[in-house]
């Protein structure tokens, strides 16, 4: 390979998680508080970066990449 040619390549991710309506909670609250709850899907946020490699093995510039990820279903509950 000649070192003035391009690489390509390329990357997919994926994952899916499905909330359904109708779901019900219980909890007891405290006296004196307000419990609050929400339902759904929540996910995870990653960081890292990209770098590809010459033929000649250089390394190429490094650029940032923000990934978020399906991580759970449920409830999210607080007192206030």
């Amino acid at each position: 390979m000649a070192l003035n040619e391009t690489e390509k390549f390329g990357v997919n991710l994926s994952a899916s998680l499905t909330a359904k309506l109708g779901n019900t909670i219980s909890v007891d609250t405290p006296a004196h508080k307000t419990t609050s709850a929400r339902y759904g899907v929540y996910r995870l946020k990653a960081y890292g970066y990209s770098q590809y490699t010459h033929a000649n093995c250089v390394k190429g510039s490094k650029k940032n990449a923000t990934v978020y990820t399906p991580h759970r279903i449920g409830w999210a509950i607080w007192e206030s």
